[in-house]
């Protein structure tokens, strides 16, 4: 398990909801599950833990994602980089591969009191378990590459994992999202660059 840092952004903790500025409050974000699950937390860096540079950065989730508004604070992902965002007291997940969006029918407590519940199932860490169970390891800093992705019919034959930074992940599936975007099923689709 990774902690964060100390808050050092006290501006970014101040607007937040009462229920995640107490949270980073006790502990400034953290990576839980052996790499299943990165809460971000108020800090400058490291930058691939910091909710400043996932909400408003070069690179923010809204900018990776159009599903995504500016207004939305992605406090947290999955280890294959599909993202949780709260919207108007509400946590919705954002399925990377395609960048849909989709609201879950609860509150940022409910939430965790369910991923505590049973992480592997509500996270569906099948896949990291799969990585670890060869060996693999996620480090802080990186999430879970797939190849092919899910979202391909290919990928029922197998896949290939590997960590890689988080930031190469993520604009790896923003890449593939967009290339997704006017793509009928079955449809044929040349993957963007490699992560």
């Amino acid at each position: 398990m990774y902690c964060g840092p100390p808050v050092d952004d006290e501006e970014l903790l101040a607007r937040l909801p009462g229920e995640y500025r107490r949270l980073l409050e006790s502990v400034n974000g953290y990576i839980a599950y052996r790499g299943g699950f990165h809460v971000r937390g108020a800090c400058g860096s490291p930058a691939w833990h910091s909710l400043r540079e996932a909400w408003w950065g070069v690179d923010g989730i809204h900018r990776l994602f159009p599903a995504v508004t500016a207004d939305d604070i992605p406090f947290g992902q999955d280890a294959l980089g599909d993202q949780y965002v709260l919207r108007n007291g509400e946590v919705w997940k954002l399925d990377s591969e395609v960048g849909e969006l989709q609201p879950l029918p609860m509150t940022l407590p409910d939430f965790d009191a369910a991923v505590r519940a049973d992480p592997d199932e509500f996270l569906a860490l099948g896949p990291l378990r799969e990585f670890q169970a060869d060996g693999g390891n996620l480090e802080p800093g990186q999430l879970l590459s797939v190849m092919p992705p899910f979202v391909f019919k290919e990928s029922a034959a197998g896949v290939t994992y590997r960590a890689v930074a988080v930031l190469d992940r993520l604009k790896f599936l923003s890449d593939l999202a967009r290339n997704l975007r006017d793509v009928p099923d079955g449809g044929t689709v040349h993957l963007p660059t490699d992560e």
